[in-house]
């Protein structure tokens, strides 16, 4: 799969349905609110669609994929017992948490949190007690993104309150594919409710998905992580199952919550139909205003001939 510099990449990509009639994807047919996209067929490596996908941006809470992937390399026991502390160093943004400083919780469970419904303070803490602590969890973070080949991506804390977290739309297809590969991963952020308990003092708390679409009986999601900032807008990494194949799909940077949800449905239509549907007139003037400096300076985008296989496209100046 290459994910070289993209620009908004785009192309025509022939498909067959179901019933063997032919699909023609075009992405001038795909209007998305995200100012950055990235769409990959995982099963053929290919990617089909990118929206100014190479450009580093905040990435929010999306960045407790990668929290998750060095919480498992690490080989820390899931099942041991931590007491939850405060911050040691003051957070970028808001790190509201319903969880109770001094209360006790296993590491898995707080792992779980962290993905399913973004819990800063149990993400904080999952770093907090890594070897080393946290600064040596935020290095272990940005040697696996080298590993990934995400060469655009820097990490510099755990939870995404900072807008220093940043990372293009093409790297995070890397991250989710990492993620994909995680028992543990796909069924934390496929968790759509769950009721957390506490120790010291025993307490439940009820939590829910941040991503709505993992509790809809028509979606077949497999790794979800929302994330948003003022700095990022609204974003969504995940892996979607459509017709029996997976798709890694990222968006960045949207208007409203519902966004990003919007713009995956979206995308599921062109992936099936070839047809993108429209955009709502709030969410089309954020996507405008945000993307008109991005186009400034965007590549020329010439067309090329199919080569038998998938279509392909130079970018030029």
């Amino acid at each position: 799969m290459s994910l070289k510099p993209l620009g908004v990449l785009l192309l025509i990509l022939v498909a067959f349905t179901a019933h063997g009639e032919a699909l023609t994807r075009d992405t001038d047919r795909l209007h998305l609110a995200s100012v950055h996209a990235a769409v990959v067929d995982l099963d053929e490596g290919v990617m089909l669609y990118a929206k100014h996908a190479d450009r580093p941006v905040p990435i929010a809470s999306v960045t407790k994929l990668m929290t998750a992937l060095v919480v498992l390399e690490s080989g820390a026991d899931l099942d041991e017992s931590l007491t939850v502390v405060e911050r040691d160093r003051e957070a970028a943004n808001n790190a509201y948490s319903r969880i109770r400083p001094g209360s006790t919780m296993s590491r898995g469970e707080l792992l779980r949190l962290a993905l399913m419904s973004s819990e800063n303070r149990a993400a904080y803490n999952l770093a907090h007690y890594h070897p080393g602590g946290f600064d040596a969890f935020v290095a272990a973070m940005n040697r696996k993104a080298e590993a990934l080949e995400m060469h655009r991506s820097r990490f510099v804390d755990p939870t995404g309150l900072s807008p220093g977290n940043r990372a293009t739309a093409a790297d995070l297809i890397r991250l989710l594919t990492a993620a994909l590969a995680r028992d543990e991963i796909r069924d934390y952020t496929q968790t759509g409710s769950y009721t957390a308990r506490f120790g010291n003092p025993a307490y439940t708390l009820p939590y829910g998905n941040t991503n709505p679409l993992v509790r809809r009986a028509d979606w077949d999601v497999l790794v979800s992580k929302t994330g948003y900032l003022d700095e990022a807008g609204r974003c969504l990494a995940t892996v979607v199952r459509v017709d029996g194949r997976r798709y890694g799909v990222v968006v960045l940077n949207a208007f409203g919550k519902l966004t990003p949800i919007g713009d995956i449905g979206r995308i599921r239509r062109w992936l099936v139909e070839g047809e993108g549907g429209r955009v709502a007139g709030p969410a089309l003037a954020y996507e405008r205003r945000r993307t008109a400096p991005l186009e400034a300076d965007l590549p020329r985008v010439v067309r090329m001939p199919s080569d038998g296989d998938t279509a392909t496209a130079a970018l030029t100046r």
